[in-house]
């Protein structure tokens, strides 16, 4: 159910907070968030920040703050923004190391993996071609880890190994998790933590990773949402309190 305006934010609002900031002065491109938390994230920012964001039905439409279609979109204009750099995809990451290499395909060696995942599918090409985000829900060594698996979006090291055609569109502005936002502007494009979520400190966040992070001195927390960003989140774009599904409040 849906809190009232006047209680302080929650996890999870902080989480759809910082998910919204990754698509602060984008400008008119494709928002494609993965998931619940992002999307809600996605909306948010359309309504207040970032108005000339584009939002899809997720199948061919483009689609209004309400859902309704407000424009077709065939597959071949899809294909033009992605390789154009004109969307900012949010995926998830069943892994993923201190460089930005994802993994989504499978966990264990890849000729008798312990697990099998979804498969690579879009990754590699989201993250040559447009920038990409990444959402984790429950943050952990079992997700943040020193190297993948498998290597299904391409991160820094990678991207660079290959050269400029690997690099011209590819960036990964920022992952947000359950404990924090990190971006990519350690050593060598390593993993930094940017915030921490309040109530979160460094020390959880330094055990729940699977790797040495970047940490400056005074690590700021994740910003507050506005009385209307609140009200928004827990009236209009989910009144239902679904993003409490997702992460714990």
């Amino acid at each position: 159910m849906s809190r009232s305006p006047l209680l302080p934010p929650t996890r999870p609002e902080y989480c759809v907070i910082a998910c919204a900031e990754a698509w602060r002065d984008n400008g008119e491109v494709l928002a494609s968030p993965m998931g619940l938390i992002p999307s809600f994230g996605a909306r948010l920012a359309k309504r207040t920040f970032s108005p000339d964001l584009l939002l899809t039905d997720g199948e061919a439409m483009l689609v209004g703050l309400d859902g309704t279609a407000e424009g077709w979109l065939p597959y071949r204009r899809h294909l033009t923004m992605v390789t154009g750099g004109r969307r900012h995809v949010m995926m998830g990451a069943s892994q993923i190391d201190r460089f930005g290499n994802q993994n989504i395909s499978c966990i264990g060696d890849w000729e008798q993996p312990t697990r099998q995942l979804l498969g690579v599918r879009g990754a590699p090409v989201n993250t040559l071609n447009n920038p990409v985000s990444y959402w984790i829900p429950k943050h952990s060594t079992r997700v943040f880890v020193a190297r993948v698996d498998m290597v299904s979006g391409v991160g820094y090291d990678r991207a660079e190994a290959a050269g400029p055609s690997a690099t011209r569109y590819h960036r990964l502005p920022r992952v947000v998790s359950d404990l924090g936002v990190f971006d990519f502007t350690g050593p060598d494009h390593s993993m930094r933590l940017a915030s921490l979520h309040p109530g979160v400190t460094v020390d959880q966040v330094r055990e729940a990773t699977g790797f040495d992070l970047a940490i400056a001195e005074d690590v700021p927390y994740t910003r507050e949402p506005t009385a209307e960003e609140l009200r928004l989140i827990r009236e209009v774009i989910d009144p239902k309190g679904l993003r409490d599904r997702e992460v714990r409040g």
